[in-house]
């Protein structure tokens, strides 16, 4: 066993756990997490590394960091759950639960196109500031009102801080309580599972802050100034400092401000991968399940400028994009600066993984930002793979 790595592992994963720690000693990682589970046992749930930008505090079990876009797919997660109980269907228009949505032309956006990026929506209009996301009411108002920017259903245009708005006032409108609320008491509360959109201040010292990632040189001549990308990206552009604030530990903003580490992550996501139960615990029918791989839009996504295939609240294989997805029952989605989820249905299987040090990596075969994931976690993906002899799409 690795002594430096914390936790355990199945002896057949000892080349993940190294990997781990030589990222760390290289400075590639300040401090990560790692969780593999697979029929109900958990293989891996190793840590390394520091908590803080310092570097004085080690990284341990109960570590929590913001976790940025994974968030979007407990919220996603959150929706399957109203779907399976039937009091959600997702083919319904947005408006059946939402009625000041229908405004403005979008009378026929349905719930699986704001869960499937395609309903028109994807940012703010202007004028719209980072403070208007702290307030529920202004910021469910404004994309109520507004036109859809392209004709619904026709692409996907990438929701980036708003499709937890969107799919968590659909959620109110339902239960009466706020989607963080919705998703600790019936969700993480069942499963003890340590992840949170919208934090308490006690567990602030347990969070562990992101190290901004360095900005890459992008060919801004592939993004139109007025275009649907950039509007959406300055519908408001959100520092990555922010999520090391208090506001932001404290506020409900379900597109991205959700704390949590990489067993947290597992434990929620292998829900997915597991047929609905784990350790006994029952949310969704298989039947739910599978609606995750009705794809929604498959192609060039409009906001992200790259080639993106999503299902019903997940993003489906799309090896071009992301390498260490493969084709088959598989779906997942990452962080901002790299965290990532995949849920492997055919065999039965989790990964997840979880960090503090964000990195931006340019999409294969391009000189745009990749969505999702980075060369950190197509490693650990690969050396998982390995373990379990289980192919790559790398």
């Amino acid at each position: 066993m690795n002594a430096a790595v914390r936790g355990s592992y199945d002896p057949r994963f000892t080349a993940l756990a190294d990997l781990l720690h030589a990222h760390v000693g290289d400075g590639i990682e300040r401090g990560a997490s790692l969780c593999v589970i697979q029929d109900g046992e958990v293989l891996v749930d190793i840590w390394d590394g520091w908590s803080d930008v310092e570097q004085t505090a080690t990284w341990q079990r109960d570590t929590i960091t913001p976790v940025w876009s994974i968030t979007k797919v407990m919220v996603n997660l959150a929706a399957l759950v109203l779907i399976d109980r039937g009091e959600l269907d997702p083919d319904s228009p947005v408006a059946d639960y939402w009625p000041e949505f229908g405004a403005a032309g979008k009378q026929g956006v349905t719930v699986a196109q704001i869960l499937g990026h395609t309903s028109g929506v994807s940012g703010w209009a202007q004028p719209v500031t980072v403070d208007d996301l702290y307030d529920w009411s202004r910021s469910t108002t404004m994309p109520a009102a507004q036109e859809p920017w392209w004709e619904p259903g026709t692409a996907s245009g990438y929701h980036l801080l708003n499709q937890g708005h969107l799919v968590g006032e659909v959620i109110r409108r339902i239960t009466g309580v706020t989607v963080g609320e919705f998703f600790a008491k019936e969700i993480a509360g069942p499963l003890g599972a340590d992840f949170h959109i919208g934090l308490r201040p006690d567990d602030d010292k347990r969070v562990s802050p992101v190290s901004p990632p360095r900005q890459l040189d992008l060919d801004l001549t592939a993004i139109d100034p007025a275009g649907i990308a950039m509007r959406t990206l300055t519908g408001p552009f959100v520092n990555a400092r922010e999520a090391n604030t208090e506001r932001w530990r404290r506020a409900e903003i379900p597109a991205a401000n959700g704390h949590g580490n990489a067993r947290s992550i597992a434990r929620v996501q292998s829900l997915i991968s597991h047929g609905g139960e784990v350790d006994g615990v029952r949310l969704l029918s298989p039947a739910t399940i599978e609606r995750i791989f009705d794809v929604q839009a498959s192609g060039i996504d409009l906001v992200l400028g790259v080639q993106s295939t999503f299902g019903l609240g997940w993003a489906l294989p799309e090896p071009a994009t992301m390498p260490s997805v493969a084709a088959g029952r598989r779906c997942y989605w990452g962080g901002l600066g790299g965290s990532i989820v995949i849920n492997d249905l055919d065999n039965r299987l989790t990964i997840a993984y979880a960090m503090n040090r964000m990195l931006f990596e340019y999409a294969p075969g391009t000189r745009l930002t990749r969505p999702c994931g980075d060369s950190r976690s197509d490693s650990y993906v690969d050396a998982i793979m390995a373990a379990l002899t289980i192919e790559t799409a790398s």
